[in-house]
């Protein structure tokens, strides 16, 4: 420590000041919200029972650090909830995205990423602080950042993989009508002809296909499985598709009709997709026409003039 900086070792100690006296001040029993359970227990009378019968307590140490690590870890959630939404937001989003984990593997998920985040920033805030004379405080920021960084990163991949998999299915929606509409113009149940299709095919709408099934075989009705369907989907077309073909079952509509429709209303909105994407492209080709290739026109037009009245003067 003979050799370390001293403005660094102050601002290290002095954060540490700082983080312990906030979580003291959010631990206190005077900032702690009460919840109605805990206002009105003391007035309750509660039959305590035989001590034999109570659970064991745990360890002194256990209960040390649950209190110590409890209140921190409470804040941690609670900022990532504000962060990237409450956990029913994040439960719906990881349907959307097909992922088979919770809420709290994924919260895990982005703990550990802000932890990486934080690592690499404090590897680069050594190198600033050391190298460069940077201050310190340019370090500790480069470290926040870093862990921000690591959680909303996690966050921006879970909206990644929910796009991704909505172009698939749209790509996919189609194709799966159709195979539909012939296999129950041929004769086939709602059921069966899903089956088939989640049989025959590979993607993402045949496996959501196949758990469709799966929930009508456990006992839910057909119209709420379409439904469910629609809701854990991120492609609005195939919640559209989910309830026209409930309503179609529930009236006696033909339904072969109705798949045939929606295959085409599917093909629609794709064709609409695809030259909303040209006229995007059209206008980003623009960019190098007008910043790079335009200038250089401009200067192979007038530099022979310009030589010529050089030369002339």
């Amino acid at each position: 420590m003979s050799g370390a900086d001293p403005v660094l070792v102050g601002a290290c100690l002095g954060l540490s000041l700082g983080i312990g006296l906030v979580l003291i001040l959010l631990g206190s029993p005077w900032t702690r919200p009460r919840d109605l359970e805990a206002r009105i227990s003391p007035y309750l009378r509660r039959d305590r029972g035989s001590s034999l019968l109570r659970p064991r307590s745990a360890p002194g140490r256990r209960t040390v650090l649950l209190l110590l690590i409890g209140p921190i870890a409470r804040h941690l959630l609670g900022l990532l909830e504000r962060l990237t939404g409450d956990a029913e937001q994040l439960e719906r989003r990881l349907r959307l995205s097909g992922s088979a984990s919770g809420a709290e593997t994924f919260r895990v998920e982005q703990v550990l990423c802000g932890i990486a985040g934080a690592v690499l920033g404090a590897v680069l805030a050594v190198g600033v602080v050391a190298l460069r004379g940077a201050s310190p405080l340019l370090g500790l920021l480069i470290i926040v950042l870093g862990a921000v960084i690591g959680i909303i990163g996690r966050d921006y991949l879970l909206q990644s993989s929910i796009r991704r998999r909505s172009v698939r299915m749209a790509r996919e929606f189609p194709t799966v009508a159709d195979l539909l509409a012939l296999a129950v113009a041929a004769g086939e149940s709602p059921v069966a002809a899903m089956e088939r299709v989640a049989r025959s095919s590979t993607g993402a709408l045949p496996d959501e296909f196949a758990a469709t099934v799966a929930e009508i075989r456990a006992g839910s009705t057909v119209s709420q499985a379409l439904l469910a369907l629609g809701d854990r989907t991120p492609l609005a077309a195939l919640g559209r598709f989910g309830e026209g073909v409930a309503v179609a079952i529930e009236r006696g509509t033909p339904l072969a009709d109705v798949l045939r429709a929606q295959a085409q209303d599917a093909r629609e909105a794709s064709k609409r997709d695809l030259l909303e994407i040209a006229g995007r492209r059209e206008i980003a080709m623009m960019v190098p026409v007008v910043f790079f290739v335009l200038p250089l026109v401009i200067v192979f037009a007038i530099f022979p003039g310009l030589a010529v009245l050089d030369i002339a003067m």
